[in-house]
This record gives structure tokens, sequence and C-alpha cells, in this order.
């Protein structure tokens, strides 16, 4: 019972990172811009597919790497051409038109790498597990956690100690005040987007990697990671994390007692945050108005 757990607890860390991944890049978007971004799902699949075609000319490392900057790249493009379009706007313009640009998305990776699952291919060492106790565990899994590790603290030090981050910060805060100092804020909001992005991104490769590719991969992450900001509160980065890493964990131990309802933990907990304290745990007073 005790390897049974641990193997469950392994997992809920493995799919809490991929949750933090996803919800800090969406946490981010919606924070300084306002906006829903229904098709963050698709770029975790883009990212995905990105890094299966590039990995024969570059190596899966050289894939992992690049994968995630074209993500941003596509990203920023998208945001120039339709997001800023809404910003003014109510955020169910934002929802809407996020949700329409996720069929296009799915369906356009559809049409290019085909509707059957791809397998992206791991450097051999990887797929070995780390001992034969512990035969659960995989190198790769032990891989995804470190580098989801790494890219949440280069994004808190990012935020926190250079002047893109500091704005994007203050931006959350009060937009108008941040506009009425001098600063861009139509570069801020595109910056972020593509920032956003490119977690999505390199969310993408790392799933992948474990489950393999197929054009609706991002759908099941997408709900759990707006619940994750949502329990950890809007507004609050760290609070995204936090939540993600508990949906994640909760999620994982009910399939140890009652595996029918390791998905049913996930909105149970989101209610039961919302009831008693509505801004989540770590939210900020009226971001959720």
């Amino acid at each position: 019972m005790i390897q049974v757990i641990f193997f469950n607890v392994t997992n809920g860390l493995i799919i809490g990172a991929f949750y933090v991944l996803m919800a800090l890049g969406l946490s981010l978007i919606l924070n300084l811009s306002n906006v829903i971004n229904f098709s963050h799902g698709n770029f975790l699949a883009l990212g995905g597919y990105l890094a299966f075609t590039l990995s024969p000319a570059l190596g899966y490392w050289g894939a992992l790497l690049v994968a995630p900057l074209i993500t941003a790249l596509i990203g920023l493009a998208v945001e120039r051409l339709m997001i800023r379009r809404v910003y003014n706007r109510d955020p169910v313009y934002s929802l809407l038109l996020t949700f329409g640009f996720a069929f296009v998305m799915q369906d356009m990776a559809r049409y290019i790498w085909g509707p059957n699952g791809l397998p992206l291919g791991l450097p051999e060492f990887l797929a070995q597990p780390i001992s034969s106790n512990l035969f659960f565990i995989t190198w790769y899994r032990v891989f995804m956690v470190a580098v989801v590790i790494i890219a949440v603290l280069g994004l808190f030090a990012f935020l926190r100690y250079t002047k893109v981050g500091v704005r994007i910060r203050a931006g959350t805060l009060d937009l108008e005040t941040v506009a009425s100092l001098g600063v861009n804020i139509s570069l801020l909001r595109t910056f972020n987007f593509a920032l956003g992005c490119m977690l999505a991104g390199l969310s993408g490769v790392l799933a992948a990697g474990q489950i393999g590719l197929n054009p609706n991969m991002g759908d099941d992450l997408l709900m759990p990671s707006f619940i994750a900001i949502i329990v950890g509160g809007v507004g609050s980065l760290i609070g995204t994390l936090f939540g993600g890493l508990l949906i994640g964990l909760a999620a994982a131990l009910t399939t140890v007692v009652f595996p029918a309802a390791s998905e049913a933990v996930i909105y149970a907990i989101m209610m039961v945050v919302l009831l008693v304290r509505p801004r989540g745990l770590m939210g900020e007073e009226g971001m959720m108005s």
C-alpha cells in the first residue's frame, strides 16, 4: 500500500507540474490583460508538435529549447493580429475569440500532423527507471520535475529582478497608472502574452515525451489549469503554483481509494475554496470581479 501511495504521489507531482506550467502562463495573460485564453491548451499541443518536427534535425535537446521559443513567436503574432482587438471589451469577447481560435488551431494540427497519436523520441537513458525498486519512476519524470522547477524559479526571478518583469507585476495591479508613467503597455501586453505561450509550449514538449502527441492533448490540462488559478487565487502567481500542485496531488491520492472520483475531487476543491474564500487561497481582493 505504501508503494501504491508513493506511486500516486509521484504521479500527482508530475500532473501538478504540468498544471503549474500551464496555469502560470494562463495567469500571466489573465492578470495583466484580462484575457481568458481558451486556446492556451492548443499552444501546448503546438509546442509538442513543433518539437516532434524539429527533433530529427536538432535532436531532443535542441527541440526542447527551440520549440517553446517558436511557440512564443506564434503567440506574439496571434496577440498582435487578434487578441489586442478585444482588450478594451468585456472579457467574454476574449473568451469567445480564443474559444473559436482553439478549434482552428486544433484542426490545423490535425491537418498538418494527422489525427493519430505520434511519439516524441527521447534519449535512451531518460526512459530508464532510476532503480529496480522504484521502477515506476523514470529519469524522464525526474527530468520533467527539474525542468518545471527551473522554469518556475526563472519566471519568478524574471518578474522580480528585471525591469520588464517589474512592469508586468505593476501592470497586474494598476495598468492605467503604469501607462501614465510612460510605459508602452501595448508592447508589454504583447511580450506578456508571448511569455505565457512559451510556458505552454514548454509544457507541450514535456507532455509529449510522457503521453505522446495528439491534436486534443491540451484539452485535458486546460480546465484543471483554470481551476488551479481559481483555487490559488486570481492575481497571485504564488497561489497559482500552490493551486496546481494541490489539485494534482489531490487527484492522484483520490485514485488510491476511489479512482472514479479523481477528476471530481478537483471540482470539489474549487467549490469548497470558493465557498470559504471566494478570492482563492492567495488571491487579490476584488480580482474575481
